[in-house]
């Protein structure tokens, strides 16, 4: 599916679909690509809507989960949005909590997939291993149970990132800052149904995390994808859409029966 970006203000955005609002979150070398298989499915009965964070522009005063999270607050009343899943990927994930326990009002439901948050072992502070193509290539293919997931245009694309100084210095930030930003303490206040979707293999945030993550979201369920790392949408589209399907209408039906 061919995303078409579109420019409004001081955003960039994806808005595809009617009905109601799926706002996707993605992480830090996230692509635009990564939530394909996500959008081609539901954006056939929602508004899917993916904005575009300035990871790599912003302040390197705001380069944090915080600059992130106030980022997404100033979207959401640009564009009017309200009663909205949150589906978060990484730090996404990351992002998509703390403004979900900041704007409890606006989300009606919550999706993690691979979220920090908890622990990560993070691969902001790694990267920066200028020139060696190579070692780009290995450091992303670590994302990803079957490293050839990790495309040419996937590894080209944080190449490029990783031999700019300006961009590197606010990844390596970000990553500081999401791994200070635990939020152990604060789970217990999510109160909206919360679908934990991880991959059986995650390295990054490994099903331990994911296991954490269930116990201290007291209305969350826990799903494995198994030959699966930190992006169950990307390795197994068919598999993350359907169970994200299925938590959709089930949470609908049980909105509606109450």
């Amino acid at each position: 599916m061919n995303l078409q970006v579109k420019h409004e203000g001081e955003f960039q955005y994806i808005d595809e679909g009617e009905g109601e609002i799926l706002l996707l979150l993605h992480g830090l070398f996230g692509a635009l690509s990564n939530w394909n298989g996500v959008v081609d499915h539901f954006s056939k009965s929602y508004r899917v809507v993916i904005p575009l964070m300035p990871i790599y522009e912003m302040a390197l005063h705001k380069a944090g989960v915080p600059g992130l999270v106030s980022f997404i607050e100033d979207f959401v009343k640009f564009k009017n949005l309200s009663n909205m899943t949150l589906l978060g990927n990484s730090l996404g994930g990351h992002v998509a909590l703390v403004y979900t326990l900041k704007n409890p009002a606006k989300v009606k439901r919550l999706v993690l997939t691979g979220s920090s948050g908890l622990f990560e072992d993070s691969m902001g502070g790694s990267f920066p291993k200028r020139g060696n193509y190579e070692y780009v290539k290995e450091r992303v293919g670590y994302t990803f149970y079957s490293p050839e997931t990790a495309t040419k245009e996937l590894v080209d694309e944080v190449f490029d990132i990783t031999n700019s100084n300006a961009k590197c210095l606010r990844i390596i930030a970000i990553a500081k800052s999401a791994q200070r930003h635990n939020l152990g303490k604060d789970l217990e206040n999510i109160q909206v149904p919360t679908l934990l979707i991880w991959g059986l293999n995650d390295t990054i945030t490994p099903p331990l995390v994911a296991h954490e993550f269930n116990r201290l979201i007291h209305n969350s369920e826990l799903y494995f994808i198994d030959k699966c790392g930190h992006a169950p949408m990307m390795e197994h589209p068919e598999r993350f859409n359907s169970i994200l399907d299925k938590f959709l209408a089930k949470t609908q039906v049980r909105e509606t029966a109450t």
